[in-house]
């Protein structure tokens, strides 16, 4: 079962991705990063797991693309 604790609101979430707030919001309404709403206030809300594995996966292309770079 998921807790609130596993969720961050949107600043906390660009913080940790280092991108604007908005930026974050785009990656959200595209699709990019799941977003979720609390049912309370309608916020947005992202999972830490999610944004971890954002991270990830933008650094695994990043690195592919300097390889095929080279």
């Amino acid at each position: 079962m998921e807790k609130l604790n596993d969720y961050v609101k949107t600043a906390e979430a660009a913080e940790i991705l280092g991108v604007s707030q908005t930026t974050l919001r785009k990656y959200g309404e595209s699709g990019k990063i799941p977003c979720h709403r609390n049912p309370a206030n309608g916020y947005r809300l992202f999972k830490r797991s999610d944004l971890e594995d954002f991270l990830r996966e933008t650094a695994e292309s990043a690195t592919r693309e300097k390889h095929k770079a080279k």
